[in-house]
């Protein structure tokens, strides 16, 4: 593949353009809205745009491309205006993969009335260009060889792909998310914690191992000689306990005005900019050390 066509290149697109660059791909975006092409090169600062095109339309990017990254809102009617036009521009072995952070992909396909088989979501994690995840999602009639070859693709880039058995809402991160953001919404609407005492808990405790290693070689680990089955047997009853404690959140009008006013005043007086360059810092010499380490999975 040498050439790939970015459709929608609001804050992902931009970040998935920024990485083809890189790898050496000729990239073809394209986004409707006003201003896009201007954005996208000042968003694409510091990496070289000399492969890079800005087309008028969907279906010009689609038709030379010979890998279609999708990066449209999350509505199902939008999705699927899209992909009917990319299913008629494209050629029909190019892999149609959406950035869909939720969508299951055989709602998306439903836009392809010629070739569904070829719709697959390639769902990254913001910063796509440093965070190695890619969430590779077939749908109920995805082909085979369009997942290994979104597998294959992505791996070429540098990234670490997994495959899911089966679509799910929001797949699997951003569940395993969601499970984490459920409590700690819990625990600031019942006065336990602030935003800024959550985010330091995190920070400064389990994230760190978290950025290391998963959940489950983490538990492994934290069960020195027995392992995971010594931390099941002795943490697993309190562990039942706690989950049974979980609290069961609704997302209402005065407790996302109490999130927000948290945040803002943990990072009052920082600039936003700034702070996103110190963590992509961070994630940069992270990710190096990593790397260094070969004994990781």
């Amino acid at each position: 593949m040498t050439t790939v066509a970015v459709v929608g290149t609001g804050v992902i697109g931009a970040s998935w353009a920024a990485l083809f660059l890189d790898r050496g791909l000729d990239v073809i975006a394209t986004d409707p809205a006003p201003g896009a092409e201007e954005r996208l090169r000042s968003a694409l600062e510091g990496t070289p745009t000399d492969r890079l095109r800005f087309v008028a339309d969907a279906g010009s990017a689609a038709a030379e491309a010979d890998f279609v990254q999708e990066n449209g809102p999350e509505r199902e009617d939008v999705k699927h205006a899209l992909f009917a036009v990319l299913d008629e521009a494209a050629r029909p072995d190019v892999v149609l993969a959406s950035s869909s952070s939720g969508l299951l992909p055989s709602v998306i396909a439903r836009g392809c009335p010629h070739h569904p088989e070829r719709v697959v979501v390639g769902h990254p994690f913001n910063p796509a260009h440093l965070i190695p995840l890619v969430e590779v999602v077939p749908g109920r009639d995805t082909a085979p060889e369009v997942v290994e070859r979104a597998m294959a693709f992505y791996t070429s880039l540098g990234k670490r792909p997994i495959r899911l058995a089966q679509e799910v809402p929001g797949h699997v991160a951003n569940r395993l998310q969601a499970a984490l953001w459920q409590e700690a919404y819990s625990l600031v609407e019942r006065g336990v914690a602030t935003d800024a005492d959550i985010d330091a808990a995190i920070a400064n405790g389990p994230g760190l191992r978290w950025a290391v290693l998963g959940p489950f070689a983490n538990q492994h680990l934290s069960g020195g000689a027995g392992g995971l089955a010594h931390v099941l047997r002795h943490l697993g009853p309190p562990t039942e306990q706690w989950w049974r404690d979980l609290g069961r959140v609704h997302l209402t009008p005065e407790l996302a005005e109490t999130l927000v006013a948290g945040v803002d005043a943990e990072l009052a007086g920082t600039d936003p900019d700034r702070l996103a360059a110190a963590r992509d810092a961070v994630l940069d010499r992270l990710l190096a050390a990593k790397a260094a380490q070969p004994d990781l999975p």
